[in-house]
């Protein structure tokens, strides 16, 4: 309540990026202060309970509900984040090279809409500058997740080399992998999410990932994809996707959608997250549940602003969720209401365990 009255009106008279990246760089320097993790986790925090609890290809999460990527591209405040009570962190999207992303501006609210449109391009400090931050961090306290992409100068017939290049650098640091193919904002970088392209990527990457491995287990790589897909192509994909030995799925990213917008700045190009996406996102998750028959996990992302939206997503089939935009609109309080929502919804259709709810309306149908 003090965010959205007080905190949030100040923070949006400045422009978005400007105060994103003084948000990072603030959360950044409060994790060296003596005590203000400690305060952080007592006000955000979300209590660990086995009934939240979620053991999902290989890893272990106090709760589901996660940080997505692009909030902190560079891994700068991955501790303040964990504090805020996220079951787990996503970093990135990084690239092997350094890239400033495309121009200013790229990034705009839409409060009418309670969504985002941004054009970032990928802007981040490169592959070895996050594994230098990741390598300094003292405490991991949730599994951290490393998002990964190609450079904007890298054709799509050389993709393969960039992913390669991210996991060869970073693989020691991350907990598992996200291989993201489905930004709106990298000219043609969604066409690798179909056909020859998108077996030729997974199959590379399930290789690095192994090669890196060594004799010690493998660690977990899944595959971000869109959710501007016609229902034949998502069959294929997920075909595709099951076939390759990823691990799992995240749906979805941003929408390239404006339907239904009220804000005056719908026109901007880029991609589109908030409460627009949720019933598109929440539709792909339950049909990928379905053409994978409940055997591959997915993440579920795209305008979880309650309780209710993460609900609607596990029961449609995703074993975890990530919020993103309901962290800009709502503030980090939004973490812990969302799991105490979750086990109220829990207890109101009897069930004692998150994964029972996975994928329930799905099968249902």
């Amino acid at each position: 309540m003090l965010y959205r009255k007080l905190v949030k009106p100040l923070l949006f008279r400045i422009d978005p990026e400007k105060i994103h990246n003084r948000t990072i760089a603030g959360l950044r320097l409060a994790a060296n202060v003596p005590g203000v993790l400690p305060a952080m986790r007592a006000i955000c925090g979300v209590q660990a309970t086995r009934k939240l609890a979620v053991d999902v290809f290989g890893l272990h999460f106090h709760n589901p509900v996660g940080l997505a990527a692009g909030l902190d591209k560079n891994g700068a405040a991955i501790p303040a984040f964990s504090s805020f009570g996220f079951g787990f962190v996503e970093v990135g999207t990084v690239t092997p090279k350094p890239q400033p992303g495309n121009e200013l501006p790229r990034l705009f609210r839409l409060p009418e809409d309670e969504a985002l449109i941004n054009r970032m391009g990928f802007n981040n400090a490169g592959a070895q500058a996050l594994a230098e931050k990741m390598r300094a961090l003292r405490i991991r306290p949730v599994p951290v997740a490393i998002n990964i992409g190609k450079n904007k100068t890298t054709p799509n017939e050389q993709a393969v080399n960039d992913y390669r290049a991210c996991i060869d650098t970073l693989y020691e640091y991350g907990d598992f992998f996200v291989v993201n193919i489905s930004s709106p904002n990298t000219p043609d970088l969604r066409k690798l999410q179909y056909g020859d392209f998108l077996q030729t990527l997974l199959n590379a990457v399930v290789r690095e990932m192994r090669r890196k491995a060594g004799d010690r287990p493998v660690k977990p790589a899944l595959v971000k994809i869109a959710p501007d897909v016609a229902p034949d192509e998502l069959q294929l994909m997920a075909e595709t996707i099951a076939a390759s030995g990823i691990s799992g799925i995240i749906a979805t990213n941003t929408t390239v959608a404006r339907q239904g917008l009220k804000s005056g700045h719908a026109a901007e190009t880029g991609g589109l997250s908030g409460k627009p996406l949720n019933k598109r996102s929440t539709e792909v998750i339950r049909a990928l549940y379905r053409a994978t028959n409940g055997k591959l996990p997915i993440i579920g992302s795209g305008g979880i602003f309650t309780a209710e939206d993460a609900y609607a997503k596990i029961r449609a089939g995703a074993s975890l969720v990530e919020v993103y935009t309901a962290l800009i609109y709502q503030g980090p309080g939004i973490v812990k209401k969302i799991n105490a929502g979750l086990l109220k919804l829990m207890q109101q259709d009897g069930i004692h365990h998150i994964s029972q709810a996975v994928g329930l309306d799905a099968m249902a149908e």
